[in-house]
């Protein structure tokens, strides 16, 4: 019996990057996955290549009604919700000083990253709080854990992220779900790619060579960046019931 056989799983942020191959490693894995993401036409492609064991949900999860509808539908096809494994996430304002940050800019990357993760959240609890049992897996970032980012909105919108997981742990445990969140590394993304065009844009520098210790962020050097497959496989881990042990956060290469 596969790992995942039987799960109902919604994978947010699943037409790219890490979400796309969480999608895959789950399905493969033997689940159900409900597809969330805002590009209609990748979601379509992911759900098509893995086939009758997937759907698509074209969602903005900074939208409240939005979310609450798409994890009501999804709910309703899968049967019910075992995992959420929200990985949907933005960032903007790469290098941007405090002084040019505008406040666009800031609540745009909040809605989506913290708000988003609350919402969604929000919303497959109340299906999983019925059912007494199932996980929630966010995504925050060592930028907002353990270091700073390249953009002042991003960290402190993955630090809170990584509050509202210790939040969610707490207060959802009676009910039997299980909160951990994941703090990706440096990995070969759209996003990395477009932090990279942004600092390019700015200041006209390409990346320059990582420091020898890997530190530094991946929007200014260049270094080995890891496979989002090789992450996906912690979120099927996270998802499964052999994690049932793990608590609190899971950091990636």
């Amino acid at each position: 019996m596969s790992r995942l056989e039987g799960k109902r799983i919604i994978v947010t942020g699943g037409a790219s990057g890490i979400g796309r191959a969480v999608a895959h490693q789950v399905a493969g894995y033997g689940a159900t996955v409900a597809v969330f993401d805002r590009d209609s036409a990748a979601g379509a492609a992911i759900v098509a290549s893995i086939g009758g064991k997937a759907r698509f949900w074209s969602v903005d999860i900074a939208d409240e009604r939005a979310v609450a509808a798409a994890v009501a539908e999804a709910s309703a096809w899968m049967g019910g919700i075992d995992v959420l494994l929200h990985i949907a996430g933005i960032i903007a304002g790469t290098m941007a000083d405090i002084d040019d940050l505008t406040a666009e800019i800031w609540d745009r990357v909040i809605d989506v990253n913290l708000t988003g993760s609350f919402l969604v959240a929000r919303e497959c609890a109340k299906i999983m709080k019925r059912a007494r049992r199932g996980v929630i897996v966010l995504t925050a970032s060592g930028a907002g854990v353990t270091g700073g980012s390249a953009s002042i909105a991003y960290a402190p919108s993955k630090g809170g992220v990584h509050g509202l997981t210790m939040a969610l742990a707490m207060h959802l445990a009676k009910y039997g779900i299980r909160v951990n969140d994941v703090c990706p590394g440096k990995v070969d993304t759209a996003m990395i790619a477009t932090g990279r065009e942004e600092v390019f844009r700015k200041t006209g520098q390409v990346p320059a060579p990582a420091p020898a210790d890997g530190s530094g962020s991946p929007f200014l050097y260049e270094g080995n960046l890891a496979s989002p497959d090789g992450v996906a496989e912690i979120y099927a881990f996270l998802a499964s019931d052999q994690a049932d042990y793990v608590r609190g956060s899971i950091f990636t290469r």
